[in-house]
């Protein structure tokens, strides 16, 4: 029957349609695959811990912002011993605060990819940039400490600490994939990342572990006997034993963690602070960890992972003891003030928050939090 234009389709042109569609389906399928630029494992995110699972507060929302509107996505922070606060930003400025509350843009080391900084004991600071390398930064300027390891370069330096002697420890978060590709090693979830370490007497670079799933947060024991190393991807953190009968030996420090850790700061009384991040995809992608095809998906179309993550909408932080047990929990559930926190490091009472999504860091007085009935 013709319709009512008096037009009925023959046989070979819905044929020809057909065949057109299923062409089309199959280059994109193959665009998809054969294109991809990972190539996935899937990723199980582990079932929370029932003794990690703390109640949910809103502790997060009640920070004061100091260096609003003067700071670009604040990743990471330091205190040096005089006080003085240091924080790299994305707009490539290291930034102080003085002990007055005065801000300071301090050196320019240019580009987008500052992340982890840490002082040191002969001063100035330490920073990871992760094009790179390791960079000494001072009042005499900036210089490259380390940018090559066993021939290659560094190409995602993230997190850094100092020893009382001198040597540094810091991530390389994926030896595959560079900063700007960093959701390629989400989608990916294979073990590309490593803890290097660096001596600056022998300028020397040498490996500690290997076939880490996105090595981040690095801290040193308060005795300096262990490192604690956060693997992101993992929803773990990993002790790597620097002294004593198990020296060089590494063992779960936490495991099955809310969130996946970012960084981590060793706090005054031997504890450890953890930021950590929601991976978890919502919605009807929550499988995508699970499904290699939607990882490819993805990876060839990655604009599609800001529909899904939820890391711009909550944000959460731990205390976890020297023994591996949670301690604290706070939480800002919705992300009305507080999101993709990064950083949590405690000083003088208070704790400092560092994000990816704010242009200030977070303080909150931890005192009014030592109520024994608030957890």
């Amino acid at each position: 029957m013709a319709d009512n234009n008096g037009f009925r389709p023959s046989k070979q042109c819905l044929q020809a349609s057909s065949s057109f569609v299923l062409a089309s389906i199959l280059a994109f399928t193959l665009q998809i695959y054969f294109f991809s630029p990972i190539s996935p494992d899937p990723l199980h995110l582990p079932q929370i811990s029932a003794s990690h699972n703390l109640p949910i507060n809103n502790k997060l929302q009640e920070v004061t912002k100091i260096g609003e509107g003067f700071l670009n996505k604040p990743e990471d922070l330091c205190f040096d011993e005089e006080g003085t606060l240091y924080t790299a930003t994305r707009d490539g400025w290291i930034k102080r605060m003085h002990r007055n509350g005065s801000w300071e843009d301090w050196k320019l080391i240019g580009g987008d990819s500052l992340l982890g900084v840490a002082t040191t004991r002969s001063g100035g600071i330490i920073v990871c940039d992760a094009l790179k390398g390791l960079l000494k930064v001072d009042d005499d300027g900036v210089s490259l400490l380390t940018s090559q390891f066993n021939g290659s370069q560094i190409r995602f330096a993230d997190d850094v600490i100092e020893g009382s002697d001198g040597i540094m420890y810091f991530s390389i978060a994926s030896t595959k994939f560079g900063f700007h590709d960093w959701y390629l090693d989400l989608l990916e979830a294979k073990p590309n990342g490593q803890l290097l370490k660096y001596d600056p007497f022998l300028n020397h670079t040498s490996l500690l572990l290997d076939n880490l799933c996105f090595p981040n947060g690095v801290a040193l024991s308060q005795h300096q006997d262990f490192l604690v190393v956060c693997e992101t991807w993992k929803y773990r953190c990993l002790k790597y034993w620097l002294k004593g009968e198990r020296k060089g030996t590494t063992e779960v420090f936490i495991e099955n963690l809310i969130g996946g850790p970012d960084n981590i700061n060793l706090a005054p009384d031997g504890s450890f602070w953890i930021a950590q991040l929601e991976l978890r995809f919502e919605g009807i992608l929550g499988f995508v960890h699970t499904s290699k095809a939607s990882k490819h998906l993805l990876a060839t179309f990655p604009k599609l992972l800001g529909l899904i993550q939820g890391i711009h909408k909550k944000a959460t932080v731990v205390k976890v003891g020297a023994d591996g047990k949670m301690m604290k929990r706070f939480d800002d559930p919705n992300g009305s003030v507080m999101s993709f926190v990064t950083n949590a490091l405690e000083f003088e009472d208070h704790l400092y928050l560092g994000s990816l999504n704010t242009n200030f860091i977070g303080k909150l007085p931890l005192l009014d939090l030592d109520d024994p009935n608030f957890i």
